[in-house]
């Protein structure tokens, strides 16, 4: 205890002039409070540790390259056929051959057509009808209930009426954030999408403010494996950390045929269902077998499974626009939510997918309410692995 009054008194000076001492004081009170910012973060990490432990073990993929805009396509070049050369005396028998054939055809036009005699109606038949004959005629050139009830087929991936597709390498999009949340918020973003054979997960990690002290960090990991129709989640893990609050943590279980809530409770599993992560690709692969979907005026569903319920979601297909990017203009198709964002619902997600870089998304709008959102927007090209 000695020692200890002592270190003090050597800290802040005893006997010391008042200024000299309150500069100390100020000096050690600001060690303390970095020092405990530090064990704060420290305590978070090793937390992360312990709450990612039972999260999809994350497949690790190594970028090679990156991924190059794809120029708009050109009409193709108009090619004049040059006429063959024709002796005149050929052409002139051939006018005067057509001339003649054209002749024959105006007289046999003029000609008048005979009209056949209407046929006489046979007298009633003196046996008993036909048990046949008393059952309604049908119409052969109206079509039967059954096929007019029938909805027009839609084009399957792979179909003849669509190009196969094949599934990309593992790709990462890295997006610089800007937003509102109790101020003006600045930040960083990326989006994996990682493929192993027919098994995938789509990370989406966001951070509020600098990476070493976040005000705020969400991390969300869908993992499941390929169909011929899209993803098929199996589960989704949703972390997020806000500085002077709690951290929540959601896991989303995906069932054959249920989906098992955050709180336990079961909901119908409903086909094509994704999650906040899934939806990104999910729609990136959509519109690449389907690329008619992106005409403005279009609506789009999407069931989605997120951490409060399960609800189909609606959203209208808007203009192009272009998009200034560090490396260069970049068109995008908008994709706006017809559900309005209110504070305690549902985050409500907007979508710029650009055609020139595979249908991925170049920027993202997520927003709480009108005082809360957060805007990403890509800050390089999409990065690729081998494979």
């Amino acid at each position: 205890m000695v020692h200890r009054l002592n270190l003090w008194r050597a800290v802040v000076g005893a006997g010391q002039p008042w200024p000299r001492r309150a500069v100390a004081i100020s000096v050690v009170t600001g060690v303390v409070v970095v020092h405990g910012c530090i064990a704060e973060q420290m305590g978070d990490r090793m937390m992360d540790l312990t709450v990612y432990a039972d999260m999809p073990e994350r497949i690790e993929a190594v970028y090679v390259r990156e991924m190059e805009p794809t120029a708009p396509a050109k009409a193709p070049a108009v090619t004049r056929r040059t006429p063959p050369t024709v002796n005149r005396a050929q052409a002139a028998v051939s006018a005067a051959s057509a001339a003649s054939d054209a002749e024959e055809v105006v007289a046999m036009a003029e000609e008048p057509v005979p009209v056949a005699p209407e046929p006489t109606p046979p007298e009633p038949a003196a046996s008993q009808p036909d048990p046949a004959a008393s059952q309604p005629a049908q119409n052969a050139s109206a079509p039967s209930s059954a096929s007019a009830a029938a909805p027009a087929a839609l084009p399957v991936a792979g179909a003849g009426s669509v190009p196969a597709f094949s599934w990309p390498a593992s790709t990462r999009l890295s997006y610089v954030l800007s937003g509102n949340y109790q101020g003006e918020i600045h930040g960083s973003a990326q989006v994996e999408w990682i493929r192993s054979g027919n098994h995938y997960q789509v990370h989406m990690d966001v951070t509020v403010g600098m990476s070493i002290f976040p005000l705020l960090s969400r991390k969300m990991t869908s993992d499941g494996h390929l169909t011929p129709d899209g993803l098929f989640p199996h589960s989704y893990d949703e972390d997020s950390k806000i500085v002077g609050r709690d951290r929540r943590r959601w896991t989303i279980r995906f069932e054959p045929d249920a989906i098992v809530m955050p709180d336990g409770h079961r909901r119908e599993r409903w086909p094509g269902v994704q999650d906040s992560a899934s939806q990104f690709v999910q729609l990136t692969y959509l519109f690449t077998v389907r690329p008619e979907l992106l005409t403005a005026g279009n609506t789009i569903e999407v069931p989605l499974a997120l951490p409060r319920n399960v609800d189909r979601w609606v959203y209208d297909v808007l203009d192009t626009e272009t998009l200034h990017t560090p490396f260069g203009a970049v068109e995008g198709v908008h994709l706006k939510p017809r559900r309005v964002a209110r504070k305690g619902g549902d985050l409500t997600t907007e979508i710029w997918f650009a055609p020139s870089l595979a249908y991925l998304p170049v920027r993202i709008r997520i927003q709480q309410d009108a005082d809360t959102f957060i805007d990403l927007m890509i800050r390089r090209k999409p990065q690729l692995a081998s494979q």
